[in-house]
């Protein structure tokens, strides 16, 4: 008895006592078409984990434009084009300086990398390959973003 009770006023109070989602823009860097096609990963600064880049709005800069930016300055891309629309998202804590966790959704962008660059922002800060969705997906640890790989798996594979 006490059991359900408790989880009904978990599910009931719970909710209200969650902060809401902060929002990110990320980029799906790929090059090459079909079953050739590859993706960029970064490694976070941070813990050195394999992420895609992303970062928070910025003022002046549309959604699209800001997950190019952080192409940019995270991986490299110099030249770029971005898909005006997301092609998904995903959500992961991010942990502050303060030690507190921030949920976090990450609005996804596919950019079609045409050209990288040697130099670039945070080029001394972090690694970068080039793997297939399948790899990508081993290799990242957010689940959903994980999934999202996979998607692309599939897709590439049919186109």
């Amino acid at each position: 008895m006490f059991a359900r009770v408790h989880s009904a006023l978990r599910a009931f109070i719970g909710p209200m006592l969650q902060r809401p989602r902060m929002l990110q823009m990320a980029a799906l860097c790929y090059r090459g078409q079909g079953t050739r096609r590859e993706y960029l990963l970064v490694t976070s600064r941070d813990t050195g984990r394999w992420i895609i880049p992303k970062g928070w709005p910025m003022r002046g800069l549309s959604s699209d434009e800001t997950a190019l930016r952080e192409a940019w300055e995270e991986a490299g891309v110099k030249r770029g084009k971005a898909a005006p629309e997301p092609i998904g998202h995903y959500t992961y804590d991010k942990m502050r300086d303060s030690g507190l966790a921030v949920p976090v959704e990450a609005l996804v962008y596919s950019v079609e990398v045409k050209e990288l660059a040697e130099e670039f922002p945070e080029a001394d800060q972090r690694k970068r390959k080039w793997v297939s969705a399948d790899e990508a997906a081993e290799m990242v640890r957010e689940s959903e973003l994980k999934l999202l790989f996979l998607e692309q798996a599939t897709d590439d594979k049919t186109d």
